[in-house]
């Protein structure tokens, strides 16, 4: 419990800037991805395997400069943005593999973990800073707010549901002390919050998608909690880092946002895809 207090300190000031909205939400993502992504690169260490902060910084911050030229400098057309995202695709993995060319010092390993790491912590929470710029006038508050919800309702009331009513074990292997009634309080409590966020501040035309939206969420925020549980215990080690001494880094605390920022960003491009 004294963890997710101290968590929720920790997520306090990226609350203020959703509030503040567009570029700020922006800074914040982008920040977190470059600290998460020094976290993740390190854990490999205890593998031996040395993947390339360097090059994973600069993918990153390419990513960040098309969205700002597409976004605030030169609107592309829309067909052309798509494209946009592969060269820069085309570009990261690219880099990656000409990393390899050492032969003698790297192993293919350190190639695989770099790409990994642009693409899981990189791109996949890039898609909270994509969904500002798309929906955020269509929705009239940020979007970023039913990702939030969706991973931070999920984690606490798959905590506290677990803790009170957890008998059964939901993947022992992976993490034991997720049990399936608390997965499944978790999953609930993100789809009421979500429906009830959507149907105060929302277009109440489009329930059915914050349903929807909080329901794949809470799943898919487990599945990223679990996935970081994964690569935790294949590396070795307890904490991504040590932000919060005795509590983890950033990775630590927005893991299951990873997962949850796409899979809502798609979901709202399919019910909004009209109004685009």
């Amino acid at each position: 419990m004294k963890t997710r207090i101290i968590s929720g300190l920790v997520i306090a000031p990226l609350l203020i800037l959703v509030l503040l909205g567009g570029p700020w939400i922006k800074g914040a993502v982008f920040i977190i991805t470059v600290l998460g992504l020094y976290e993740f690169y390190r854990g490999f260490h205890n593998m031996d395997v040395h993947p390339s902060y360097p090059i994973g910084i600069v993918s990153v911050c390419l990513l960040y400069f098309i969205n700002i030229i597409t976004f605030y400098v030169h609107p592309f057309t829309p067909g052309m943005t798509p494209y946009l995202y592969m060269m820069w695709l085309f570009i990261s993995v690219l880099i990656c593999l000409l990393y390899m060319f050492k032969i003698e010092e790297r192993n293919l390993s350190d190639a695989m973990a770099t790409i990994t790491g642009i693409v899981y912590v990189g791109f996949f929470p890039y898609h909270a800073a994509l969904a500002e710029d798309t929906f955020a006038v269509l929705c009239g508050v940020s979007p970023v707010w039913l990702i939030l919800i969706t991973a931070f309702c999920t984690d606490i009331f798959a905590y506290f549901g677990g803790y009170f009513l957890g008998k059964h074990k939901l993947c022992p292997k992976i993490s034991p002390k997720k049990t399936i009634e608390g997965s499944i309080c978790g999953t609930l409590a993100s789809t009421v919050f979500c429906a009830a966020f959507g149907y105060a501040f929302m277009d109440r035309e489009y329930m059915l998608a914050f349903i929807l939206t909080g329901l794949a969420g809470g799943i898919f925020s487990q599945f990223g909690d679990l996935t970081a549980s994964i690569f935790k215990r294949k590396m070795g080690i307890k904490d991504y880092g040590n932000l919060i001494p005795g509590h983890g880094g950033i990775m630590d605390r927005f893991d299951s946002v990873i997962f949850t920022a796409p899979m809502i960003f798609y979901i709202l491009m399919i019910f909004f895809a009209d109004k685009l």
